[in-house]
This record gives C-alpha cells, sequence and structure tokens, in this order.
C-alpha cells in the first residue's frame, strides 16, 4: 500500500491561497458607482466649472498658446550688416570707412557721432590733467616722484607745473604728451548721421523643421540720434522671428522692434564710448593721434521660435483637458458631504464599506481574501449545507456565524437621488428614498 503524500504545512497553504486570491484579484475590473443628485443649483456650479475649464483649453491652450504643435526656440541665425552715407566735420567728410567700427559688418557695430581729437601726441613730460585726483598742486612737495594713478597718464616726475591753459598747476607725468583733456579738439560727426541706412541680412534655420529663410530688410535709423550723438548711446535691434509652420512659408516673416540698451538715466554709466589710435612717425620719433570716440553702437539680437502640428502634444493636452474637466465632480461633492443641510445622509448614499467577521477560521489570509473579494459570500446566518454529506460524529445543523455587522457610525454611505420632501426648506436639502433608507438604516434613517 502506498504510504499517503504528507501534508504541506498550514502557513504555505494559507501563502497559496493568499498568492491565488491576489492574482486572481488583480484580472478583476472595478467600475465606479454613478449616483445621480437631483438638485438645481449643485448642477449649475458643476456645469458652470465644466464649461470654465473647457473654455480655458478650447481659448487659451489651443488657440493662444498653440499647445498641439511640436516646437523649437532659439534658431541658427547669422547676421550680416552694412551702414551706408556721409558726413562731414568741421574739418573734413567722413566716409563709412572711417566712422563704423569695426568695418567687418557683424552683429554688433558702432557709429561714431562726435570725436575728441588728441593730435602729435610724442612720450615725454607733461602737465597732468586737472580731472585726476590730487594733480593739482602749488609746489613740488605737493607731487611724489615716482607715485602713479591709475586714472591718471603716466608717472609723476616730483615737479609742479603750470597747465596747458589757465592760472592752475598740476603736477608733471611721463608719458604721451599732452594728455588728452589739455589739449584735444572736439569734432560732430553726427549731422548727417539720422540719413544713414542701415541694411541688416539676416537669416535663420531651424534644424529641427529644416526650415529656413533668408530676409534682406532695409531701415532707416532716424530715431534718437540727434540726442544720442554728443553722449553716444547703446540701441538693440530686436528680430524675433515668430513662425507657424502649419501655415506657407511666406507667412513666416521677422518682427523688428528697437530699444535702448544702455541705462538713459545713470550719469556714472550712461553713454557710449571708446579710443583708438593712429600711430605715425615725424624725424624719426613716434607720434600719434589719440581719438576718443562717442557713437551709436548698434546690437542687433536674433530670437525666435517655432511651431509645427505634432500628434504627441495633441494627445497630451486633450488627455489634460478631459481630466480637469474632474475637478468640477471634486468641488461639487466637497460642497455636497460639507455645506449641505443633510451632509451626513449624502455621505451614507456615497461611500461603501465592507466589514468583515471578527473571528474568521482562515485567519489573515482568509481575512485579506475577503477584503479583496475573493472569498464566497458567506451563507445565511445559523444555516445548514443540506447538499453536503454528514460526516460520523458531525452535529446534524452546523452553525455557520454571520458576517460581524457595521457599527453605526460605519454604515454604508450613498449619494441621495431623490428631493427633499421632509426636513427643512435648505437650499440644498434633499433626502434618500424609502427603499434606499431601508436597505442601509433599518432604524429610521429615512425619517431624517
Amino acid at each position: 500500500m502506498a504510504a499517503a503524500e504528507p501534508k504541506p504545512p498550514a502557513g504555505v497553504a494559507a501563502a497559496r491561497r493568499l498568492a491565488r486570491g491576489c492574482w486572481s484579484a488583480f484580472w478583476d475590473y472595478e467600475t465606479p458607482k454613478v449616483i445621480v443628485v437631483k438638485n438645481r443649483r449643485l448642477g449649475v456650479v458643476y456645469r458652470l466649472v465644466q464649461l470654465l475649464i473647457l473654455l480655458y483649453f478650447v481659448w487659451y491652450v489651443f488657440i493662444v498658446q498653440k499647445s498641439y504643435q511640436d516646437r523649437e526656440t532659439g534658431p541658427e541665425s547669422s547676421v550680416i550688416t552694412k551702414v551706408k552715407g556721409i558726413t562731414s566735420s568741421e574739418h573734413k567728410v567722413w566716409d563709412v570707412e572711417e566712422y563704423v567700427k569695426p568695418p567687418e559688418g557683424g552683429s554688433v557695430f558702432s557709429i561714431i557721432t562726435r570725436i575728441e581729437v588728441t593730435p602729435s601726441q610724442t612720450l615725454g613730460t607733461c602737465p597732468e590733467s586737472v580731472r585726476v585726483s590730487n594733480a593739482t598742486c602749488n609746489s613740488d612737495e605737493d607731487c611724489v616722484a615716482g607715485e602713479l594713478d591709475m586714472l591718471g597718464n603716466g608717472v609723476r616726475t616730483g615737479r609742479c607745473v603750470p597747465y596747458y591753459h589757465g592760472a592752475s598747476k598740476t603736477c608733471e607725468v611721463s608719458g604721451w604728451c599732452p594728455v588728452e583733456d589739455g589739449a584735444s579738439v572736439s569734432q560732430f560727426l553726427g549731422k548727417m548721421a539720422p540719413n544713414f541706412t542701415i541694411l541688416i541680412k539676416n537669416s535663420i534655420h531651424y534644424p529641427k523643421f529644416q526650415f529656413s529663410k533668408l530676409g534682406f530688410i532695409v531701415e532707416r535709423a532716424g530715431e534718437n540720434f540727434t540726442e544720442l550723438a554728443h553722449t553716444g548711446g547703446v540701441i538693440g535691434v530686436i528680430i524675433n522671428w515668430d513662425c507657424d509652420l502649419d501655415l506657407p512659408a511666406s507667412n513666416c516673416n521677422p518682427k523688428y522692434s528697437f530699444r535702448r540698451l544702455d541705462p538713459k538715466h545713470t550719469p556714472a554709466s550712461s553713454g557710449y564710448n571708446f579710443r583708438f589710435a593712429k600711430y605715425y612717425k615725424i624725424n624719426g620719433s613716434t607720434t600719434r593721434t589719440l581719438i576718443k570716440a562717442y557713437g551709436i553702437r548698434i546690437d542687433v539680437i536674433v530670437h525666435g521660435q517655432a511651431g509645427k502640428f505634432s500628434l504627441i502634444p495633441t494627445i497630451i493636452n486633450l488627455a489634460t483637458a478631459l481630466t480637469s474637466i474632474g475637478v468640477g465632480s471634486f468641488l461639487c461633492d466637497w460642497i455636497l458631504l460639507t455645506f449641505m443641510n443633510k451632509n451626513k445622509v449624502y455621505s451614507h448614499k456615497k461611500f461603501d464599506k465592507v466589514c468583515t467577521p471578527k473571528d474568521s477560521p482562515g485567519s489573515w489570509p482568509v481575512t485579506l481574501a475577503l477584503v479583496l473579494g475573493q472569498a464566497p459570500p458567506p451563507p445565511c446566518p445559523y444555516s445548514t449545507d443540506p447538499s453536503r454529506p454528514q460526516e460520523e460524529g458531525q452535529s446534524q445543523a452546523q452553525v455557520i456565524l454571520p458576517p460581524r455587522p457595521c457599527p453605526m457610525s460605519a454604515l454604508s454611505e450613498q449619494m441621495v437621488d431623490t428631493p427633499d420632501r421632509g426636513a427643512g426648506p435648505g437650499p440644498w436639502a434633499s433626502e434618500p428614498s424609502q427603499q434606499d433608507s431601508a436597505l442601509t438604516d433599518p432604524r429610521g434613517l429615512a425619517q431624517l
């Protein structure tokens, strides 16, 4: 006679039952319960919230922001500039090669409108500028030999000498002489500057969409030239390429705007100027002409973005819109369960709570299976199973304990779907039907 197979331990069998129950519960489908509340005011709030959310997504998200498009920012751009025109000062006529710096024609260039020329500077000794701190003196004792001021024009020799003009004296320095402030001559070039023509050649490329376009724009720079000619300034030319590539390519055109970039109302940093020198030899000695130039610097700034229809952002934004409509349900549920007269009754109608037997024979695995909905429903209380054969020694009427009833505070709760006919004329009030009340509260909850 074959030996009987050993039974697995109780813990292993319980673990297997739990695993089978979890696996079976994994393939269950759960659907939310829909309950209709007959309340006109609450319904108006619900539909109004849905309408506002729908208008936001249709008008702002899809029409204004065009969120159905895939976008690319920061186009690849090149800028070529050129200035046309001549001007004159008190002593000569100036052409483009002389008043445009640098002459290469990049995205940043300057148009000189006024210069201060210090001619025939040579290396030697001369009075320091009166603008340098502690440069004025009365005797040689006021000047320290070898002292170097970083804002000055040279090394001090230790002598106090008369200034270029007037009765004042300054400390003598060794450097390029005469110094700029003492012997410079001012020349104004900006008389014809408002008539200059600036040609800006700008090409852009969006590699993501394989889109390129070339624009050749002629802009007349007439604004603020007279005002800025004496002190100089920085003008930004902003080129914006905002292209909708769902439209024909002819609709993709740049938009120009002009803005002053330097701080206009800050005296310490307002304006724009720079220096350069021209060197030559006279009788074997190096001589230079120092030029301090004031001008209008032009910065060409290019930016933009391009968009084209794409299925992925469209699906994402549609899903976001449909999900956001659920905010109306959340808001109305909050009003229903918080501010209405019989919020307790509505809470009983809305929520269902599962209570399990207090002493179930299968210990915690069976209890978990019951919570997951996998255990068979308990039969009628105190009943017998007539179809099951009785074994010897078993009582004729096997008692099956019923599930432990839920306390009154944990009764199943559901929404009410009928208007209030009983207690009070509250604006949000409605009451449960007699049939549902009898099922959920046998002790008279329906009479509320």
